[in-house]
C-alpha cells in the first residue's frame, strides 16, 4: 500500500498561463531536547537564527503563524495567517524564514485585504514578531526561502503569473520571471527551480542577477508525456539533485503519465543517472537520501522493492514481488532503513534485510510507520477543502503490530536536520525537537 503523495493531484490548466506559556520540557536525554504541545503544527517547519516557524491551526479553524524558541520550544509570537490561491495537494503552506546579517526574518501570508488584492505578504522580525515589510498579493503558492532572498510565486490565478525574488529586509525586488516555479533547492548564489508549464524543466539562475545559467526539461530524464499533476519531489545530495515525479492519470482518456527518478548536477544541468517507471514508496526518506521504489509494468503491475544510492542511481538492496505480502499492510523502516517492514496492525507481520533481501525474524523487530492510515482533512476555516497536515510516524512492534507506547526520537531519515536540529511534530500537532548533531539533511517532507 502506498501513502498518498505530499502533493497529490495538482490541476495544472493547460499550459498554466493561468495558471501565553509554553508546555516545554526541560531535556532528559544526552542531548537538549524539547516539547511544545501549546500549539497544533499542520505544516512544515524551518529552523535558522534562533527560531522554529511554523503554520499551526487554531482551535476555530484559523491558521496562525508561530516563532518558537529554537533553544527551548517557547512560543515567542504568532500572527493570523492565511492561504490565497494555494492549492490543497500542495498541503499547508509553511512560511519563509531567511537568515540575514540583520537578523532572521520570517515571511508569511496574512489574511488582511486591500481593495481587489486578496491577502497581504508579511515580513517580520523572527524573534520579535516587529513587522518590517508588506506586499500586497492576489493569489500565491507561498513564500519559499532561497538563498539569502525570498521567492514568491504571485498572481497564479491570472494570466500574470510570476515568480519575483525579494530582498527579506526591505522587500525591495531583486528581479523576476514570467510563469508559475517552485524552489527545490538553493545556496547562497544560486536557486534551481521546478518550472510548471506544458514542458516542465529545471532552471538554474544566479542569485544576484536573474541570469538563467542552465535548463534542463524533465522529459529529457524521463521521457515524454511529462503531467505534474500526480505530484512531485526533489531532494539534494553532494552535488546533485534528486527529483522524483509521480504518475497521473488522466481522467478522461486514461493514459498514465509518464514517471520516476533522476538525479542532475547542480553545478551544470547535466543528467547523472534516471530510473523511468518507479514510484517512490511513503513512508521514506528524502529522493535525496536512500530513496525506496517500487517498479510499474505497462500493465501497471507493482513489482517489489527496491533502495537506491542517490549518487549514482544504483540498486542496493531489494527485495522481490514474490516476497510482498498480499494486503492490509503498511511499510515501516527502522532507524537505519536498513530493513523493510510490512506492519499488520494488531497482528504478526513481517520484515527484510533490504541489502541481502532475505527475511529476517520479525520477533523484536521494530519499525516506524504513519501513526493514521486514514488521515482527515484539515477543518480550515475559509479556504477550500482537502488540505492535510503533514504526516506523523509512530514507532510499532511489527511482531505483534501494536504502538509501541513509549514516546521516541523519530528516524533522522524521516524528521531530516537543520543546523544539528531534528525538528518534528506528532499526530496531535505538538512540536518536538532534539539537538543530537545530526548533520543537516533533508526529511521526508524536505
Amino acid at each position: 500500500m502506498l501513502r498518498p503523495l505530499a502533493k497529490p493531484a495538482l490541476a495544472l490548466a493547460g499550459t498554466l498561463a493561468l495558471a501565553g506559556c509554553s508546555n516545554s520540557d526541560a531535556a532528559t536525554a544526552t542531548y537538549p531536547t524539547w516539547h511544545n504541545t501549546e500549539i497544533n503544527a499542520v505544516s512544515r517547519m524551518a529552523a535558522a537564527g534562533g527560531v522554529v516557524t511554523t503554520t499551526a491551526m487554531k482551535p476555530d479553524g484559523a491558521l496562525e503563524t508561530v516563532s518558537l524558541d529554537l533553544a527551548d520550544g517557547k512560543k515567542l509570537w504568532a500572527h493570523p495567517a492565511t492561504m490565497a490561491g494555494r492549492l490543497p495537494g500542495m498541503g499547508v503552506s509553511a512560511p519563509a524564514l531567511v537568515e540575514t546579517a540583520k537578523g532572521a526574518t520570517i515571511v508569511a501570508l496574512d489574511p488582511a485585504k486591500k481593495g481587489r488584492w486578496n491577502a497581504t505578504l508579511v515580513a517580520r522580525e523572527a524573534r520579535t514578531g516587529k513587522q518590517k515589510w508588506t506586499r500586497p498579493i492576489h493569489s500565491t503558492f507561498g513564500p519559499q526561502r532561497c538563498g539569502p532572498y525570498v521567492c514568491l510565486s504571485e498572481h497564479t490565478a491570472t494570466a500574470g503569473a510570476r515568480v519575483v525574488v525579494l530582498d527579506p529586509d526591505t522587500g525591495n525586488l531583486k528581479w523576476k520571471l514570467p510563469g508559475i516555479a517552485e524552489v527545490e533547492w538553493s545556496d547562497r548564489d544560486r536557486v534551481l527551480m521546478l518550472r510548471l508549464a506544458k514542458n516542465p524543466m529545471i532552471e538554474s539562475y544566479d542569485l544576484k542577477t536573474g541570469k538563467l545559467q542552465w535548463q534542463q526539461p524533465i522529459e529529457q530524464a524521463l521521457g515524454p508525456g511529462i503531467d505534474m499533476s500526480g505530484g512531485w519531489a526533489f531532494g539534494a545530495t553532494g552535488d546533485n539533485l534528486i527529483g522524483y515525479v509521480a504518475p497521473y492519470t488522466n481522467p478522461k482518456t486514461k493514459n498514465v503519465s509518464t514517471f520516476g527518478l533522476f538525479s542532475v548536477k547542480i553545478g551544470d544541468g547535466t543528467i547523472n543517472w534516471m530510473r523511468p517507471s518507479v514510484v517512490r514508496v511513503y513512508p521514506s526518506g528524502s529522493p535525496g537520501f536512500a530513496p525506496v521504489v517500487r517498479p510499474v509494468d505497462r500493465q501497471g503491475s507493482y513489482g517489489g522493492f527496491a533502495r537506491l544510492d542517490s549518487e549514482t542511481g544504483r540498486v542496493v538492496g531489494q527485495i522481490t514481488a514474490a516476497d510482498v505480502p498480499g494486503s492490509g499492510w503498511w511499510l515501516a523502516f527502522p532507524n537505519r532503513m536498513d530493513k523493510l517492514g510490512f506492519l499488520k496492525h494488531d497482528h504478526k507481520g513481517s520484515a527484510f534485510d533490504l541489502v541481502t533481501g532475505k527475511p529476517v525474524p520479525v520477533e523484536e523487530q521494530r519499525g516506524w510507520s504513519f501513526c493514521v492510515t486514514d488521515p482527515k482533512p484539515l477543518p480550515l476555516k475559509g479556504q477550500a477543502p482537502g488540505f492535510y497536515s503533514t504526516a506523523a510516524l509512530c514507532e510499532y512492534d511489527l511482531a505483534t503490530g501494536k504502538r509501541i507506547a513509549e514516546a521516541a526520537t523519530p528516524p533522522s531519515w524521516f524528521t531530516g536536520s537543520q543546523h544539528g536540529w531534528r525538528l518534528w511534530r506528532d499526530e496531535k500537532g505538538a512540536v518536538h525537537a532534539t539537538n543530537d548533531r545530526t548533520a543537516t539533511a533533508p526529511g521526508m517532507y524536505g
